[in-house]
């Protein structure tokens, strides 16, 4: 069975197509018109090792929020959509990932309860078109669509491209591991019998 989910959304402020292969070797077409997020997204592709293309057109003349927290929706949706059932798979995740003097540690559990712990300081409000804060509104934004438990914790660094990159890395990483399929385990891996 191919995991495999796509997704168009159109508001008033953001027009999005995403598509979205778990099984897939980390190819990328990612366009949001936010260099520097497009430049993120990748990494968790690359990372995670999944196909992912994305395409918005979104009310940049405002600011870069609407784009990057609506990306973080669909992004989300598509996660749950993709991994389905959640049969077989491994469910949890977690990697430290260094960046140069950066480490950052991001674990995950696909658990149908959504939560995001996000315990990181950033100290500029921009990183080329991006603002700081929407690392955390577009996790909130992945966590809680994707109905997964997220915990992203800066360990050491100063350099805010290098903690983002961190971030973003760890993330792909993770989400890898708790999306493998293992043949030892039968159903969802929960007692409850349910994810």
């Amino acid at each position: 069975m191919k995991r495999i989910s796509e997704m168009d959304r159109k508001t008033n402020e953001t027009d999005i197509s995403l598509k979205l292969n778990i099984d897939g070797i980390g190819d990328y077409d990612i366009d949001t018109g936010v260099g520097f997020f497009d430049h993120m997204m990748t990494h968790i592709s690359k990372h995670g090792l999944f196909d992912l293309d994305i395409k918005c057109s979104g009310d940049l003349e405002v600011d870069c929020h609407h784009t990057i927290e609506d990306i973080g929706i669909v992004f989300g949706k598509c996660i749950k959509e993709a991994i389905g059932d959640k049969k077989g798979i491994k469910r949890y995740g977690s990697a430290v990932i260094p960046m140069d003097e950066t480490l950052v540690l991001c674990a995950l559990d696909l658990s149908g309860r959504p939560y995001l712990n996000y315990d990181v300081e950033l100290t500029t409000d921009r990183i080329g078109t991006m603002d700081t804060e929407m690392v955390e509104e577009f996790f909130r934004a992945v966590s809680m669509n994707a109905e997964m438990n997220l915990h992203i914790k800066l360990l050491d660094g100063k350099n805010n491209h290098h903690i983002v990159e961190g971030i973003f890395k760890a993330f792909g990483n993770a989400l890898d591991q708790a999306t493998i399929v293992d043949s030892r385990i039968k159903g969802a891996l929960t007692t409850k019998g349910v994810l």
